[in-house]
């Protein structure tokens, strides 16, 4: 049986719905934090990889496939590849009139990504959440929350695996008397705060919720905060680390993605 991957039921939300920018948005998120590999046409030298190339239309595209055995299938063997981030692939290649072709010979999952939408998932991807001063007087039980923005949320810190014990949504009012929600990660690792923020800030962006806004803060079990939030709150459980840590793989830290050539 041919397995349909999360990118697969993403792509074809969207395109049954092109009007929808919510499901044109929930793609691109899918794709940004998906693990991908793409086709090379050598092994990787170091820090530097030569991705092979498809041309439609005078674009060239690099070869990114969501599963191992849809790269096997397509090159007809096994075949230089790294694996990487989707969102290291749209480091390595913005601004350089270079597209994607996902899946590539894959009739469920296939579809070519232009150069301008991975500039716009680039810039989407760099925006820094803003660093705010106002004091924290009261957590309450959440307002609505859009359940887009939920949902973006689980996909998000389901992925933050071992970076914080918990998160705590909440309504909040702070000492100059504004309110709105707010997103406490409980015993964060100190090194990932600021991953763990600007993952809130894309799922904030992703959800498609105009006008949104979440705060992030990051609390320690012992504060008199952390209780409050536990009974007031909506906790998110983040995945706890399993067996020794995998070796880093060129391109898997989207800080340092592998250089093309």
């Amino acid at each position: 049986m041919t397995e349909t991957t999360p990118l697969d039921t993403a792509l074809a939300a969207m395109r049954a719905a092109e009007e929808d920018d919510v499901l044109r948005l929930q793609f691109y998120e899918r794709f940004a934090d998906a693990e991908v590999f793409m086709l090379l046409t050598d092994e990787v030298s170091g820090e530097t990889v030569r991705p092979q190339i498809l041309t439609d239309e005078d674009t060239p595209f690099v070869q990114v496939f969501d599963r191992e055995l849809r790269l096997v299938e397509h090159a007809g063997g096994v075949a230089p590849h790294v694996t990487v981030s989707g969102r290291s692939v749209v480091e390595m290649i913005k601004g350089q009139g270079i597209g994607v072709a996902l899946n590539p010979g894959v009739s469920a999952g296939e579809v070519l990504i232009a150069p301008q939408s991975i500039d716009w998932l680039a810039q989407t991807l760099a925006n820094a959440p803003e660093v705010g001063q106002a004091r924290p007087v009261e957590v309450r039980a959440p307002g609505t929350v859009p359940e887009a923005l939920l949902g973006s949320l689980d996909r998000k810190l389901a992925s933050a695996r071992g970076l914080a014990h918990a998160a705590w949504l909440a309504g909040v009012v702070y000492d100059d008397d504004t309110t709105g929600h707010l997103l406490a990660f409980v015993d964060a690792v100190p090194d990932a705060q600021p991953a763990l923020a600007n993952a809130v800030a894309e799922a904030l962006t992703f959800s498609g919720v105009e006008a949104g806004s979440l705060d992030v803060t990051f609390v320690s079990t012992d504060q008199p905060i952390t209780a409050r939030l536990a009974k007031v709150g909506l906790r998110f459980d983040l995945p706890m680390p399993e067996g020794p840590r995998a070796p880093v793989m060129p391109g898997s830290d989207p800080d340092k993605p592998p250089k093309l050539r």
